[in-house]
């Protein structure tokens, strides 16, 4: 019986049996590491300058654009990466209760905003699930606060749209006491309702940024382009 002669192993022939069998593995680009760091650092910032310098809604409607804008140009992986670079950054800057209130519900909300977005959602189901995020986010900052505060600030809200009730009766001639039920509803529906806004708003700062950045959100409603003037 003949045996097949191997080639040895400073051989040509052997040289390229191995590259043949080796596989080709292409660095992974480090654009999308870059643009993490950079994009959670401004997600960051723009939560540090806000809260030392408030500027009323101005800065509000850009927290969660930094992470949409990482998951439409790379991916989940990297939103989720950012924003847990940015929990991560404002715990060193301004302690974890500070952080925490940051991604719950923005960091959250800019993921599912940018998914949303990269899926071709319409607006009516983003900004649906965008309010029931940031509703969330709410009672989950009025939660923790309560916590660390010793006190239900829950009752305080409460307080103050029982007031608000009370007048809405008067002025509607109303001579009745707004029971507890009807002010814990009034209370979540204006709660829904300014989560509602917010994110309109979040869109129509996306649909003007996002586009110069060659990142686009999916288009408007027809009656918002024609409020806007817009074409796209």
């Amino acid at each position: 019986m003949t045996k097949t002669k191997k080639p040895h192993p400073s051989s040509p022939l052997f040289s390229q049996n191995q590259n043949n069998a080796q596989p080709d593995k292409k660095p992974r680009s480090p654009i999308p590491m870059v643009e993490t760091a950079f994009l959670a650092s401004t997600a960051s910032l723009i939560w540090f300058a806000n809260y030392y310098f408030p500027m009323g809604p101005v800065l509000r409607v850009f927290f969660p654009l930094p992470i949409a804008l990482l998951y439409l140009r790379w991916g989940k992986r990297e939103a989720w990466m950012g924003a847990l670079t940015s929990l991560l950054l404002l715990t060193v800057l301004m302690g974890p209760t500070r952080s925490i209130i940051y991604l719950i519900p923005y960091g959250w909300m800019g993921v599912v905003m940018g998914g949303l977005w990269k899926r071709g959602a319409n607006w009516f189901v983003s900004i649906g699930i965008g309010a029931i995020i940031g509703s969330f986010g709410f009672f989950f900052r009025y939660w923790l606060l309560s916590i660390l505060l010793g006190r239900d600030l829950w009752v305080y809200a409460t307080t103050q749209i029982t007031e608000l009730a009370e007048w809405i009766f008067i002025k509607l001639g109303i001579l009745a006491q707004p029971s507890l039920t009807l002010v814990q509803i009034l209370a979540i529906v204006m709660v829904v309702v300014n989560s509602a806004i917010y994110l309109f708003v979040v869109h129509l700062v996306a649909l003007l940024l996002l586009d110069r950045l060659k990142s686009p959100i999916p288009r408007p409603p027809a009656w918002v382009q024609v409020l806007l003037d817009y074409e796209g």
